[in-house]
């Protein structure tokens, strides 16, 4: 499978800028693989579609507050610090990306806050995503996260054109959000709202938890046309017993598995047994992917609609067939669904 096969035109106009008023509002494409059928519904009526012991499995992810604006030393040049991944907690070491790159060099200090109540000195200029910086502090570590997380902005995703906004706070994070580590929004469970997710337990749909901290490899360009060359960036998971246990029991009693987003698809298929069952695990991921592919555990997945050329669409068409997927694509513009992370959604029912 090549690159180009994933190329269409997107308007600019259907990328969601805002999220839908209430989370379960947003619209549903319902895809029936098997029938090659598509459907129109609101999201809310995904339920319409689950019973009892069927399982939703969910990335309880949290995202921080990963956007700090800054400003250079003697310059005063304002600078960009996109926080990636704490390296050593004991040396506040951070690795992370600064716009512009190009006015930042070894042993430049950056100041954050009003007052400058935060410094960070760059240490590293060779890494592979950007920057590693030394914030100095005198204080807890408890501390230090209070104060940098209270100068940090919600880490919008650049398609999101503005700043971000109070609402942004709440919106751009699942209403299950618990572990702390990403710096991407699962996109897929931002439509399950409290109400919908207690009509799931009243209708004894299991709901299971899996933790991905979904970074921004999944947004970086793919730069080969042949994808068996893509290597995807690793990103941090865990699976526990539990999940393992109720996830394998409703597949031996074939009931219906349904990822929530492809974070969740990526985490379950990294760690399957040779028999076909979900496994415990924690470490990393780097699994890319996309077609010839055979799934495993799950039997439907929830998912956004992503943009041309990404490794999301190459996953969802994967799962979903290709011709069928694309042909959703074309419908979704035409009937002006909203793309991306605060866009709509996409049930892909395989069974």
């Amino acid at each position: 499978m090549k690159l180009s096969k994933f190329k269409f035109t997107l308007p600019a106009s259907l990328i969601a800028q805002h999220p839908a008023r209430f989370r379960d509002e947003s619209r549903l494409m319902v895809i029936h693989r098997n029938k090659g059928k598509i459907e129109h519904r609101e999201f809310k009526d995904i339920i319409k579609y689950f019973g009892k012991g069927d399982v939703f499995i969910m990335n309880n992810t949290k995202v921080f507050p990963a956007r700090l604006y800054g400003n250079k030393e003697k310059t005063g040049a304002r600078i960009e610090v996109f926080l990636l991944r704490e390296l050593n907690p004991e040396l506040r070491l951070w690795d992370v990306l600064v716009d512009p790159a190009r006015k930042i060099r070894i042993g430049n200090k950056l100041y954050f806050g009003e007052d400058d109540s935060l410094v960070a000195e760059v240490i590293d200029n060779t890494t592979s995503r950007g920057r590693t910086l030394r914030f100095l502090f005198d204080g807890s570590h408890r501390e230090f996260r209070d104060t940098l997380y209270s100068l940090g902005h919600t880490p919008l995703p650049r398609y999101v054109m503005r700043d971000s906004e109070p609402e942004d706070v709440e919106r751009y994070q699942t209403i299950f959000a618990s572990e702390e580590g990403a710096v991407v929004a699962p996109a897929a469970g931002l439509h399950f709202s409290r109400e919908l997710m207690k009509r799931l337990e009243i209708k004894d749909c299991k709901l299971e938890y899996v933790t991905v901290h979904s970074g921004l490899g999944n947004y970086r360009e793919i730069d080969v046309e042949d994808l068996s060359k893509h290597k995807m960036d690793s990103e941090q998971m865990k699976i526990t017993v539990e999940a393992a246990k109720s996830v394998n029991e409703a597949k031996d009693n074939g009931k219906k598995i349904c990822a929530v987003g492809t974070s969740v698809m990526r985490a379950i298929e990294s760690s399957v047994s040779t028999d076909g069952h979900l496994k415990e695990y924690d470490g990393w991921t780097n699994k890319f992917i996309f077609m010839p592919y055979d799934f495993s555990i799950a039997n439907c997945m929830v998912t956004n609609f992503h943009t041309p050329l990404s490794a999301l669409l190459m996953m969802t068409a994967t799962f979903g067939g290709y011709d069928l997927i694309m042909e959703a694509y074309h419908t979704a513009i035409k009937e002006g669904y909203r793309f991306c992370a605060y866009g709509d959604a996409m049930l892909i029912l395989a069974y």
